[in-house]
């Protein structure tokens, strides 16, 4: 039976597109459309953890990942 784990994937538009990121492998992806870069994002991560060995993998993971929102004074 398959496994499976959570990452975050933090996407943005990047002019015509939109490029996704996973900030705990430090893999990336551009599309067309949200849905597209986050399922590229995920074939991409998806395919670093079938092919990578695991040195690369722990070197690469940062296993505490926050997203916040901050409030700057703005003039």
């Amino acid at each position: 039976m398959a496994t499976s784990a959570q990452f975050t994937a933090i996407i943005e538009r990047d002019g015509d597109g939109y490029a996704a990121l996973c900030p705990e492998l430090d893999v990336a992806s551009q599309c067309d459309s949200v849905e597209e870069a986050r399922a590229n994002l995920t074939e991409a991560v998806e395919l670093l953890l079938e092919t990578a060995d695991r040195e690369e993998i722990e070197s690469r993971l940062h296993r505490e990942v926050f997203v916040t929102r901050l409030e700057v004074a703005l003039g």
